[in-house]
């Protein structure tokens, strides 16, 4: 149910009384789904409705359901016989109708007292919470190839999560009001930007979807939305919750495209206002240049922020503790088959202690359940999301496989042909620099360097300058002056820095996620400056005092 209570208080900024509200919300409880839970029964019935069909999904205009010629399908990672969804791409006349339709609604929207657009938000929360948490989970695990509590943790939590803490921070921004002076009034409108923003998603979280796409709408914007092929099933869902939640058409269009399309069209037009985008860095950068080059086009300088992924570290120092070194890594490196922006990819072990953790990684490894997570509950991970993603991570392994420098400890193999299976791989390498230790794979793929022990600080120089991104990164220690060493050495190698912890698992709210370098523009959504970053504030001062001279005092 909705948590929310706004709670008013009086302060004082120069003899001026104002009101402030503070909306209580907090964190969706994580569901365990046991055995005989009512959570498990209910997904259960929903992966059963879902099994073996296929869903048609169309391009939404407005209230408009559109299909063009080019079809496309979503298929099943773990079963690629299964198309999960049908569905055509926008094609640029689509696209560019879309974009009229959406500036036409924007002045209206844009309008809209900030307090009426958070209750959409708030509804569509609680429609996820309640009556339509399994069927997204469903589409979730049978999509994008999710355990039960990766889901979870994704399309239910975190979603929710995006939705009731960034409403709440909407409605405590209108309360951030500057200084007003004797005689007249200063008051902070928070506009919506003037055109459209384009939201690009990416597969590997159903949340960053909705979030891409919702928060801007929250704050007056009108969005495009272009969802991930692979992620089709579940964004659409999401889509569909938001405006049964209320959200008004032309608000958020929904418009699956070719992403060079989508891009080449978007770019092109005088009404681009932002661009919100999750992806690859070699999209975002074409995204930025594409802009640059139409920037005389424009009505005003379009934001664009993005999060490009990461080539996360796990620093473990010898005072460190060997069982939360052990089972964070196996987790962040291999839940979700490593397809996390900030999964760990890339660890450091000094030489003390290498021999028990390698032999405690190899033991969990020997235990790790890869297969149907629909079919097989206890499985760990599932298989990769597509044949791309599948192809590139191979030839990552048979470059292992046949490098000099790198010795497959477990894993290594990988199988597709009944899903896109990839083994969780544990690599030794003798070079730190080796390029597996710089590139992002976006698989279960761990390399372990290890290190002399009285060698510490170098290496933490190392973890700084090994990789061109600044995403997530752990340090390992129980000395307290090695962890305040880490962080100084450390303090631009991650946007989101953990101690004694895994590189993964950011919280709404708790966590604010992003980073900088190839990283990305670390906008920190799930934070409250993150709504900001959509509005363009006007400020109004208001006069209650008529001037009667142009002269000053000292004029005589």
């Amino acid at each position: 149910m909705l948590r929310t209570r706004a709670v008013l208080c009086q302060s004082f900024r120069r003899f001026r009384t104002f009101s402030c509200a503070a909306v209580e919300v907090k964190n969706e409880p994580i569901l365990q789904f046991l055995e005989g839970s009512s959570e498990r029964a209910a997904l259960q019935k929903a992966l059963n409705e879902l099994k073996g069909k296929t869903e048609e999904i169309p391009c939404v205009v407005g209230d408009e359901q559109i299909w063009t010629k080019d079809i496309r399908y979503q298929l099943s990672p773990f079963n690629h016989s299964h198309k999960v969804a049908k569905f055509c791409y926008a094609d640029k006349d689509v696209l560019n109708k879309a974009i009229v339709a959406s500036v036409s609604a924007r002045r209206e929207w844009d309008l809209k007292p900030v307090q009426d657009r958070a209750q959409i938000l708030f509804k569509a929360a609680d429609l996820i919470s309640g009556p339509h948490r399994a069927e997204l989970l469903a589409k979730t695990m049978i999509g994008q190839g999710k355990t039960v509590v990766q889901a979870e943790i994704d399309a239910a939590a975190e979603l929710i999560d995006f939705f009731r803490f960034n409403a709440k921070h909407a409605i405590e921004l209108e309360h951030q009001q500057p200084l007003s002076g004797d005689g007249s009034t200063n008051t902070m409108l928070y506009r919506g930007l003037e055109g459209f923003v384009a939201a690009i998603s990416p597969f590997n979280f159903t949340a960053i979807g909705g979030n891409l796409a919702g928060t801007p709408a929250l704050m007056g914007n009108v969005v495009l939305w272009k969802p991930s092929d692979t992620a089709m099933s579940a964004s659409y869902a999401v889509y569909k919750i938001l405006r049964e939640a209320g959200l008004p058409p032309n608000v958020i269009q929904f418009v699956p495209a070719d992403g060079p399309v989508f891009g080449d069209t978007i770019t092109a037009s005088e009404h681009l206002a932002g661009i919100n985008f999750t992806g690859s860095v070699p999209t975002f950068k074409q995204l930025w240049k594409q802009v640059a080059e139409n920037l005389d086009r424009y009505r005003n300088f379009p934001r664009v922020a993005g999060e490009c992924g990461g080539k996360n570290f796990h620093f473990v120092h010898q005072s460190a503790d060997i069982g939360s070194v052990v089972m964070g890594t196996i987790r962040s490196a291999f839940e979700y088959g490593g397809q996390k922006c900030s999964a760990c990819s890339r660890m450091y072990v000094p030489g003390a202690l290498w021999p028990r953790i390698r032999q405690e990684l190899l033991a969990v490894h020997r235990q790790i359940r890869l297969g149907n997570p629909v079919e097989d509950f206890s499985t760990f991970f599932s298989a990769v999301i597509d044949n791309k993603s599948f192809s590139r991570i191979k030839k990552w392994l048979d470059y292992a496989k046949s490098s000099p420098n790198l010795t497959i400890l477990a894993g290594g193999q990988c199988d597709d042909r009944q899903g896109y299976f990839v083994e969780p791989t544990i690599i030794e390498t003798k070079d730190p620099q080796d390029i597996i230790m710089k590139e992002e794979i976006f698989g279960p793929v761990l390399t372990v360097y290890v290190y002399a022990e009285e060698d510490y600080r170098n290496v933490l120089q190392l973890v700084d300058s090994t990789s061109p991104y600044s995403l997530t990164g752990a340090v390992f220690a129980l000395d307290k002056s090695v962890l305040a060493e880490a962080g100084k050495v450390l303090r631009n190698a991650a946007g989101n820095f953990y101690i004694n912890d895994k590189s993964t698992g950011s919280v709404v709210a708790q966590q604010p996620f992003g980073g900088s370098r190839a990283s990305g523009t670390n906008d920190k959504p799930g934070g409250p400056h993150y709504v900001l970053r959509w509005t363009s504030p006007q400020v109004v001062k208001e006069t209650h005092v008529p001037l009667t001279e142009w002269k000053y005092p000292y004029m005589g």
